[in-house]
């Protein structure tokens, strides 16, 4: 019976690690077999001659880079703390030509036992435990992020700084040609493979700027804030040091932030990024969280508000100047209840920060009293809001800590958190070094309002960093998103001059921005048009609106143009077969090739002031929708 060509490999490689590393059990010996063959496939090997305690191997290709321990048992934690600190003296300022740096905390660590045998949970610390049975989740097609010429010049940086190691290879066997096994050098050119995987290369995933690489490493002695403009890699920073810190500790971690539907998308990258910690980190919405933590206490509160507000302010509407309910309820939500406020003495003196609008004693007298029989209405009703939810965790957690607190958490999109919330997420994580990490632009701030840290109690000073290299947007994205004045509402006290996207600095060239203007009839066609010119699959690319409203009239209307779409809250950082459509609050943090994006004109309020914060506001949701787009945009404004 003929031989598979992995088999073939494999074959080829038993002579030469019987011949170069005698002495093995048989184990190691069946192990270093499998991964020597690999290097038939355009796999970088390095094998540990030298003494312990070390990774006995590091191999690097297309999935990533591994450092790997053969044990069985699983070795102790302080082994594992020397493979850690080998690595990261091996990486440390690792970087090739093009200023391309490659992060220690992008080397996976990886345990592998018998199949009997496995060297524990993946949970049980900061490796990743395999069997020998399940070794080919290494070479996992669907984590590709590299191209052979990358992980070739991964290798050639590393070899100088390899001592008592040793680099075994062998050459494919002549084959027939046959199907595709994996993603290896001999099934697919390098100028294939994007076509192969249907998405560009994650190479952040390995490859980090200096700066930050540095941050992701760095040792911090209390709370640290990372902000940046849109596309500087806030987030990818947060996932690199969420898995540093998941390497020194064993507990748990959390990622949190204000919209329910980018933690999905970020544990999906983070998965990717550190399978090892998948079942250790927590990727949830802060709501969601104070929810679960609520229940696991036993309490448990009916979130229904709509009506209860709605009935408050129409008892006090004459009274108060009539730009419709929103402009009220976003005072109650972030302002009042938002910033934890509970007396009307208090309300008057607070400074509104983000709020535009002047109000004196008797109009924050009424605006009180609407808060007062909204709150009684929720009481009659047994109901409560979100802002009650964080409040009520925030009781519970000061009565009563974590039985098991976080090594690390981890706060994404902090610019659009309340201050009760900051509050509860101080007290989540503690104020211990390397524990809390703040990462967010203020000129990315989509909802009403401000804050500064120190209102939260949370002390930054000395420990703020600021991202300047946009590395999503191509120039052309950027020169549009640039005209549009959006102004930082978020202060963090840190001292450090912030920088706007119209200071960041740009590395992708090209990129296309178009403009439409037309009337609500004339956008079919139009929309229709825009998407036929794409250039993109669907599920790459996302319409975007400023409202509820505006993206169910904007989905119709493409359903109607036979376009499949898909509500953009079920984006999970995974490519679809649907165009996302929905509201840039649901788009926060994404990013898609292309992006189309309706801007329904809005009629002027009567207030001036209130005018005013409406249009910084929409503002500073315009720039994030425009930098959702990495190579395509296309922006209509609609004439009412």
């Amino acid at each position: 019976m003929a031989l598979s060509s992995h088999a073939r490999k494999r074959q080829l490689a038993a002579n030469p690690v019987a011949q170069r590393y005698p002495g093995l059990n048989s184990l190691r010996r069946t192990i270093f077999t499998e991964l020597v063959a690999r290097t038939a496939e355009g796999w970088q090997l390095a094998v540990r001659t030298g003494p312990a305690p070390a990774a006995d191997a590091y191999l690097i290709g297309r999935v990533g880079v591994f450092a790997i321990v053969v044990a069985d048992p699983a070795p102790d934690a302080g082994t594992m703390r020397a493979v850690l600190r080998q690595v990261d003296e091996r990486f440390a300022g690792l970087s090739l030509s093009g200023g391309q740096r490659v992060a220690a905390s992008a080397v996976t660590p990886v345990v592998i036992g018998t199949p009997d045998s496995p060297a524990g949970p993946r949970n049980a610390g900061p490796f990743w435990s395999l069997p020998f049975s399940r070794l080919d989740q290494l070479f996992q097609r669907d984590a590709v992020h590299l191209t052979t010429k990358q992980a070739a010049r991964i290798a050639e940086a590393l070899r100088p700084l390899l001592d008592g190691y040793d680099w075994p290879k062998v050459e494919a066997p002549a084959a027939k040609a046959e199907s595709f096994e994996l993603l290896t050098a001999e099934s697919v050119a390098d100028n294939q493979l994007a076509a192969a995987v249907a998405r560009p290369f994650d190479t952040w995933m390995t490859f980090l700027h200096p700066d930050q690489a540095a941050l992701a490493t760095r040792n911090y002695g209390g709370p640290t804030r990372i902000s940046g403009p849109a596309g500087t890699g806030k987030t990818v920073v947060a996932l690199h040091r969420l898995r540093h810190a998941g390497r020194r500790s064993t507990g748990p971690l959390l990622f949190t932030t204000f919209v329910r539907n980018l933690p999905p998308v970020s544990e999906t990258a983070f998965r990717r990024l550190a399978p090892e910690m998948a079942d250790r980190a927590e990727f949830v919405s802060l709501h969601s969280w104070a929810s679960a933590f609520l229940a696991n206490r036993g309490i448990h509160l009916n979130i229904s508000f709509e009506t209860s507000f709605s009935l408050a302010w129409k008892a006090h509407s004459g009274a108060l100047q009539d730009d419709g309910p929103q402009y009220w309820a976003d005072e109650v939500h972030r302002v009042i209840k938002g910033r934890g406020i509970k007396t009307l003495a208090e309300y008057q003196r607070v400074v509104r920060r983000g709020r535009r609008r002047r109000l004196d004693n008797r109009q924050r007298a009424t605006v009180w009293q609407v808060y007062l029989d909204y709150q009684k209405n929720l009481a009659e009703r047994d109901a409560h809001d979100f802002d009650d939810l964080l409040a009520r965790a925030l009781e519970e957690l000061e009565r009563q800590p974590l039985e098991v607190p976080y090594a690390a958490v981890v706060v994404d999109e902090v610019q659009d958190i309340t201050l009760t919330g900051l509050r509860l997420l101080r007290l989540i994580a503690g104020d211990g070094p390397n524990q809390l990490l703040l990462v967010g632009d203020g000129q990315q701030q989509v909802y009403p309002g401000g804050w500064r840290l120190s209102d939260a109690g949370i002390p930054v000073q000395g420990r703020g960093e600021v991202l300047k290299v946009n590395y999503r947007n191509r120039t052309g994205i950027l020169d549009f998103a640039r005209r549009i004045a959006a102004l930082n509402e978020v202060d963090d006290l840190d001292g450090a001059a912030g920088v706007a996207l119209r200071d960041a600095a740009a590395v992708n060239d090209g990129g296309t921005a178009k403009s439409w203007e037309g009337t609500e009839a004339e956008l079919p066609d139009a929309l229709a048009a825009a998407v036929r010119d794409l250039g993109v699959p669907h599920g790459e690319a996302a319409l975007i609106t400023f409202s509820n409203k505006d993206a169910v009239k904007c989905r119709k209307l493409l359903e109607s143009a036979g376009v499949a779409t898909r509500p953009i809250e079920q984006h999970t950082g995974e490519t679809g077969d649907r165009l996302y459509a929905g509201t840039v609050h649901k788009a926060k943090g994404l990013d898609f090739r292309a992006v189309l994006v309706v801007d329904f004109t809005q009629p002027e309020l009567e207030d001036p002031a209130t005018e005013q914060e409406q249009r910084e506001l929409r503002n500073r949701q315009r720039l994030v929708a425009a930098t959702r787009a990495r190579d395509f945009l296309w922006w209509g404004v609609v004439r009412s």
